[in-house]
C-alpha cells in the first residue's frame, strides 16, 4: 500500500514539473527594443571610448613600470590616479562609461 502511495505521489510530482516545463517553453522571447541612438553619435562615442581605453592602458603601463622600478606601491598608485583623472574612477583607474 505504501509503495502505491509513493508511486502515485512521484507520478503526480513528475507530471506537474513536466507541465511547468512545457508552459515556459511555449513563451516567445520578447523583441529587443529598437535603438534610438543616432548612428553618427554612436560612432563618435565609440571613438571617444577607444581613446579613453588607450589613455588608461598607457597609465597602467606607466604604473607597471613604476612598480618594476621599486618606487613604492603608494607612489605608483598616486601617479596612476593622476594619469587617470577625468577618464576613470576609483583608486585603481577603472573605466567610466558615460552612457
Amino acid at each position: 500500500m505504501m509503495r502505491v502511495l509513493l508511486a502515485t505521489l512521484w507520478l503526480a510530482a513528475m507530471s506537474t514539473s513536466a507541465i511547468a516545463a512545457d508552459g515556459s517553453a511555449a513563451k516567445t522571447p520578447a523583441k529587443p527594443a529598437a535603438s534610438t541612438v543616432d548612428p553618427a553619435k554612436e560612432a563618435e562615442h565609440e571613438k571617444e571610448d577607444i581613446k579613453r581605453h588607450r589613455q588608461m592602458a598607457m597609465a597602467h603601463e606607466a604604473a607597471a613600470k613604476c612598480k618594476e622600478a621599486a618606487k613604492g606601491e603608494d607612489f605608483c598608485n598616486a601617479e596612476l590616479a593622476k594619469a587617470c583623472k577625468g577618464i576613470a574612477y576609483g583608486k585603481f583607474c577603472g573605466m567610466k562609461h558615460a552612457d
